[in-house]
């Protein structure tokens, strides 16, 4: 299949990473995965391709569960472009989260029984029986949208106690922490910015910041009787040198003590803009065994009072109060990436179930996020079109991204590959219209 020029910058980028048969199968599947609605398996990709995608289908499917490619390093290259052509420089703002998908089957790779946060509640606990996958996105803000969108790049299959029982378990902040040793490996130039929420600020996490502080700073919610200590002090000649110093007052008592505090105008969720109350502090954040890490912690109070009181830390000491609130708001659009990969690309419809199959099915499916979003944003406006619109409305969503991206396809590529370019031309206006808006619908 032969894409326009406006995809060229990217594929070619793709492209390096594969054998070509294989580049060319995975291409195909990457345009049918993007224009196909509903599951998300191999013969329903082939199904809308049809003829544009040659060959018998147990080759298309070999691409998933056989061929020699990395998605790591797939990965890096998405990462390797957006931080080249989107990204601005300066510190790149990194967010982390982890998502649940359902997968039937008895023989499914890497399945188990997940907590399931997006409908559980605070008095019942969901469970489903899928995959738990670890996700490190880019935080990029694109000039035709009002908040920065969560692009995910790194994705890994956090694993049960009982698949990792030959080995040591690895928690989903340990397997961000590998995520991000990745990106510091493969980008040495770029300082970053994560964060995560309270289950990626454990003490082992900042303790792997901490000593990446050169390049790398965490910013996640904190609790608001955490337990800070002062510096310890020199060590006298007698007995064992401690470790810690005195207790300091935890962030809830310093709150307390104090009736003034400094009014801010910072960046909140949705990519707005919100005057708050704010008290800072610093100490040393201790774990048995583990040592000190060097914290800043920050409370936020919402003026307008639609907001509950919050606790953040950093382990930069350095970074303001402004800088730690907008990292921190900033981490809810990869909830919205979530939800919106959920709603368009079905992970949890794929039906592959050996390891290489799983390992790559799923990953493929958030990274066509980032790929939407790529090609959304080299599309000339003239082409950028398609979209839902409603009193109010004044941004453009990942669904009308994904729309345009769609009608683009079905335009350019597909259609005229297929031998329709002669049919299209004598349709009117309005009926043109009609096939392509019924054929790249979004969800």
């Amino acid at each position: 299949m032969i894409l326009p020029a406006e995809a060229h910058p990217l594929v070619q980028v793709l492209a390096l990473h594969f054998t070509r048969p294989t580049y060319q199968r995975f291409s195909a599947l990457l345009v049918g995965a993007l224009v196909t609605t509903g599951r998300r398996t191999v013969a329903n990709v082939l199904r809308t391709l049809r003829h544009l995608a040659p060959g018998h289908p147990s080759g298309y499917r070999r691409v998933l569960s056989r061929a020699p490619w990395s998605a790591v390093a797939l990965g890096c290259a998405m990462a390797r472009f957006l931080l080249d052509h989107v990204v601005p420089e300066g510190p790149v703002a990194l967010v982390g989260d982890d998502a649940v998908d359902g997968h039937k089957g008895p023989h499914v790779y890497g399945k188990a029984r997940h907590r399931d946060p997006v409908r559980s509640t605070h008095s019942y606990t969901a469970f489903r029986y899928g995959h738990t996958w670890v996700v490190l996105a880019v935080l990029v803000k694109f000039p035709f949208a009002t908040r920065p969108w969560a692009l995910p790049v790194l994705i890994d299959l956090y694993r049960s106690a009982e698949d990792d029982r030959n080995r040591r378990h690895r928690t989903p902040a340990r397997i961000m922490c590998v995520l991000l040793r990745v990106v510091l490996a493969r980008f040495p130039e770029r300082a970053v910015v994560f964060a995560g929420d309270s289950g990626y600020g454990t003490h082992e996490v900042a303790r792997f910041c901490y000593r990446h502080r050169d390049r790398l700073t965490l910013v996640r919610k904190a609790h608001p009787d955490a337990n800070v200590f002062d510096p310890p002090p020199p060590y006298t000649g007698k007995g064992r040198p401690r470790v810690k110093g005195q207790r300091r007052l935890k962030p809830r008592q310093a709150v307390g003590a104090v009736t003034t505090f400094t009014r801010l105008e910072v960046g909140w969720y949705g990519g707005g803009k919100r005057t708050v109350e704010t008290l800072e502090g610093t100490g040393l954040w201790y774990k048995g065994g583990c040592g000190l890490v060097p914290v800043r912690w920050v409370f936020v109070r919402d003026t307008s009072g639609t907001h509950r009181d919050e606790y953040f830390f950093t382990t930069d000491p350095n970074l303001t109060p402004t800088a730690v609130i907008a990292a921190y708001c900033g981490r809810w659009n990869i909830e919205t990436t979530f939800q919106e990969v959920r709603a368009e690309f079905g992970p949890e419809t794929t039906r592959g179930w050996r390891e290489k199959t799983v390992l790559r099915a799923a990953p493929c499916l958030f990274g066509l996020h980032t790929v939407v979003a790529l090609l959304f944003h080299a599309l000339p406006s003239a082409k950028r079109v398609g979209a839902v619109s409603w009193p109010g409305k004044a941004t453009v969503t990942f669904s009308d991204a994904l729309c345009a991206v769609r009608r683009w396809l079905w335009d350019e590529p597909i259609l005229p590959q297929a031998g329709a370019d002669a049919a299209l031309d004598k349709l009117p206006a309005a009926v043109r219209e009609l096939l392509l808006t019924t054929l790249a619908p979004a969800a």
